[in-house]
């Protein structure tokens, strides 16, 4: 089949692909290594067992089998598999000599092959072929065994690696500002160790404990390298040091792995030092960015200065209880000792960074204070209660459950319960998998509820408003609105999950809205198109129901939405999770779990994630953040789009302590960015690599962020009798946005002020080939149901004088950079 992924880039994106007939494996009868019975061929004529003839039989007949599944006389044979050619040399030897008789019987010509051969062969052929649109999921080997688990498995080790991720993006900006140095410190552990992360069986979370813990592991140690890096960087910045002679700069600035459980000494210890606390805000963003910030404090007597020495509004709040008892546990595990006394207060303001740059704010002990206080009040039993910012009116009802959402113009209100729940995992049996790490197979189709504590807590203040909840011992949850900010911030802590019952658990969020979306729902794919989904529908085929569940969910990396004709809701994620609508207006998220058996898929033990502290174990607890709002039906995309980047890059802090601020601020450079000042990129445009190479070269890789409107060609044949011609005519499919789903146009030398482009050369998507000199796309014929051809348009060639690179909705563009000089930081 041909296989389009994407349907904004059509058949300009894609590739010819199929199912194996034999999963990966060998053939039945042809699998020759240690561990295997199946009867070599034996072709020596002194020996008794003699079989040549028998075996070439069974060769061939198989092998005509096979073919008369395909659609042409060339088939592939995988001749491999997990945990194959122990016996390598057992293994060729046997080929070798079915090779050589095979052919010699003439009925099957056989060799050795790559893919590339074998595709250029059906190519050849010039057949037409189905064309399969959209994507594979969910799918499953059993009608009750669903790969849809491990959507969710180990939801601690994705988001490691998705917040290492962006890291790494980011330390590797800063090293193209300052200049890299291949003997390190540098980026390049951190990249190696994130690659052997996306291994099929690594941030999945189908891997077993140990090797789950080697990953981590691997990650932090390359983590801290990086910070090195970052930390010296920020210095060299700060200081305005020319690219690639500030090694040692003066400034020192450390960074606070642990900032998520409210532990940074610095921060908490700035009204013992009796200095100033400098924080050095990063965006590796390419727009402006105007965010709040959080840092863990002791003292109520403080103010925030920006880098021009306005003071800036701050507000205390108080630190959870849930989250306290986090910290307590695993600081204690990752450093070895307690951390001292838990931070007091949440210190919060508004930050403003400039694109790809940093913006400096200090910290300092006032007599008088500039932070506001926040209200601390208990939900009133038997009553409702609301808190609202300028943009938004959460009200939660008698319950405690979030009961609606109010948005002020005329976006209206929307009906929204959150509630959590869990799935109880399925023992399985000898025919039909448990659920496990890479299945999920609930042994009901109902989820159990969780009841709402009657302890529920409402901070409000003028910059940050919250609701604290707790749905169990287990589950805490905090709703945040920010003012200003026109979506909830929603952060989760789950665990330890108890299975002390003997039931595995799959433990999940449901949003039940008024909407009316009619069994339809959307999940993005990998981040880039947002895919329709229908509830106990498959595009391709008549589905079967046999798990109702587990068979409608689907991969989530960036977020889901849901719409009718007048209202559409939206939930990103700070990881990758799995999710899914099960009734009209409803959106829910696997967010954590915890099973007891395993599933048969390789693993060989169950998914049961514990963490040991002082020789006490006990289930892993997971902490996360989702975002949500609503608009207009087909009006949320700016804001997945715009707030999915901000979601997946963060703004990074770095600290460091001076004695005198008001010195510091005299003599250092508070501020800076890559970019001409007047300059962002365009709002659906992002920067995804910024990358110094060892040969001199810069790697820039530039992402158009929108799906367009489809244009197709149709013709129209008239029938016989008909003197009319036939014509042909141009459809368009909505747009994700009116006006962003259009060209974009990244000027390089606004990117680029303080430094010349001497070169530019367009590549691969993978930077190992020019444009230019790449092989051409084979050009497909396929089984077109509509009688259509799609027109794809694709950017022009960037003028090495101009330096304007055209973006098209959903293209990525790479290229290769050399600059003369740098003529400043």
């Amino acid at each position: 089949m041909i296989w389009q992924p994407s349907r904004t880039l059509g058949d300009s994106a894609q590739i010819f692909t199929g199912a194996f007939y034999d999963f990966y494996y060998p053939p039945s009868g042809f699998n020759f290594d240690m561990d295997s019975f199946d009867t070599p061929i034996q072709d020596d004529p002194f020996l008794f067992d003699f079989n040549v003839e028998e075996r070439v039989n069974d060769f061939v007949a198989y092998a005509e089998t096979q073919a008369s599944h395909m659609r042409t006389n060339h088939i592939m044979w995988t001749l491999g598999g997990d945990f194959q050619y122990q016996n390598a040399h057992g293994w060729f030897k046997q080929l070798d000599k079915f090779i050589n008789w095979v052919n010699k019987d003439g009925r099957v010509n056989a060799f050795y092959s790559t893919p590339s051969i074998y595709t250029d062969e059906k190519y050849a052929a010039n057949e037409t072929w189905p064309l399969k649109q959209g994507d594979f999921f969910p799918y499953a080997d059993c009608p009750h065994c669903y790969w849809t688990g491990y959507f969710t498995s180990r939801p601690a080790l994705k988001g490691y690696v998705r917040l290492l991720s962006n890291y790494f993006m980011m330390a590797r900006q800063l090293e193209f500002f300052v200049g890299r140095n291949p003997n390190g410190p540098n980026t390049d552990a951190l990249w190696e160790a994130l690659a052997v992360s996306q291994h099929h069986d690594a941030v999945s979370g189908t891997e077993k404990q140990h090797t789950a813990n080697d990953y981590a592991l691997r990650l932090s140690i390359a983590y801290q390298e990086a910070e090195k890096l970052v930390n010296s960087a920020f210095g060299c910045l700060v200081e305005n040091v020319p690219k690639g002679i500030c090694h040692s700069p003066k400034m020192q600035f450390f960074q606070c792995q642990l900032l998520n459980l409210s532990f940074c000494p610095l921060s908490e210890s700035v009204d013992e030092m009796g200095g100033t606390l400098v924080v050095l805000v990063y965006n590796s963003l390419t727009w402006n960015r105007t965010e709040y910030i959080r840092i863990p404090v002791n003292s109520i007597h403080l103010q925030v200065m920006d880098s021009r020495g306005i003071l800036v509004p701050s507000q205390l709040l108080p630190i959870n209880s849930r989250l306290k008892e986090l910290r307590r546990k695993y600081v204690k595990g990752y450093l070895g000792t307690s951390g001292g006394s838990t931070a007091r207060y949440w210190l919060v303001f508004l930050a403003t960074v400039p694109a790809l740059g940093l913006n400096t704010y200090t910290i300092s002990v006032s007599n008088e204070g500039s932070a506001s206080a926040s209200i601390i009040e208990s939900m009133p039993k038997g009553s409702s209660a609301t808190i609202r910012n300028n943009y938004l009116k959460m009200t939660l009802s008698e319950s405690g459950l979030l009961s609606s959402i109010v948005k002020t113009g005329p976006e209206g209100n929307l009906s929204v319960e959150s509630s959590y729940l869990y799935y109880e995992g399925n023992p399985g049996n000898d025919t039909k998998g448990a659920d496990g790490a890479y299945l999920f197979r609930p042994i009901r189709n109902s989820a159990s509820r969780l009841s709402i504590s009657e302890n529920i807590s409402l901070i409000t203040g003028p910059l940050v408003h919250e609701v604290w909840q707790e749905f169990s011992p287990w589950i805490h949850q905090v709703y945040r609105l920010y003012e200003g900010k026109d979506h909830v911030e929603v952060e989760y802590f789950i665990g330890p999950i108890p299975i002390d019952d003997g039931i595995g658990k799959d433990v999940i969020v449901r949003f039940s809205t008024s909407i009316d979306s009619n069994g339809v729902f959307f999940t993005d794919s990998n981040g880039r198109d947002f895919l329709k989904r229908v509830r106990d529908h498959r595009a391709d085929w008549d589905l079967e129901v046999n798990e109702p569940v587990a068979g409608n969910y689907y991969p989530v990396n960036l977020g889901m939405y849901l719409n009718d004709d007048k209202t559409e809701f939206s939930v990103l994620v700070d990881r990758s999770v799995g999710g899914s609508s099960l009734a009209n207006g409803q959106l829910e998220l696997m967010l954590h779990r915890r099973l007891i058996h395993d599933d048969g898929r390789g693993v060989g033990e169950p998914l049961n994630e514990t963490v040991c502290i002082e020789s006490v174990c006990e289930g892993l607890i997971v902490q996360g953040k989702l975002y949500m709002q609503f608009n207009p039906s087909n009006k949320g995309s700016s804001w997945r789009r715009s707030m999915g980047q901000q979601v997946y890059s963060p703004l990074q802090l770095a600290f460091s302590s001076v004695s005198d601020g008001e010195s510091w601020a005299d003599n250092s450079f508070h501020s800076f960015s890559a970019m001409s000042t007047d300059y962002n990129l365009p709002e659906n445009v992002a920067l995804i690599t910024l990358q110094e190479l060892n040969t001199g070269q810069t790697l820039l890789r530039l992402a158009h962020l929108y799906e367009i409107s489809i244009m197709r060609h149709s013709w129209t044949c008239p029938a016989k009798t008909s003197n009319q011609d036939s014509h042909n005519s141009i459809h368009y499919e909505a747009n994700e946005d009116d006006e962003l789903s259009t060209k974009a146009y990244v000027d390089l030398k606004k990117m680029f002020p303080k430094r010349q482009v001497k070169s530019i050369v367009e590549t691969s998507l993978s930077a190992n080939q020019e444009i230019s000199k790449m092989r051409g796309r084979l050009k497909w014929r396929v089984e077109r149901p509509d009688e259509t051809i799609q027109v794809v348009e694709r950017g022009g060639p960037v003028d090495h004088q101009n330096l304007i690179v055209e973006l098209t909705p959903m293209e990525i563009r790479t290229f290769l950079l050399k600059f003369t000089e740098v003529i400043a930081l």
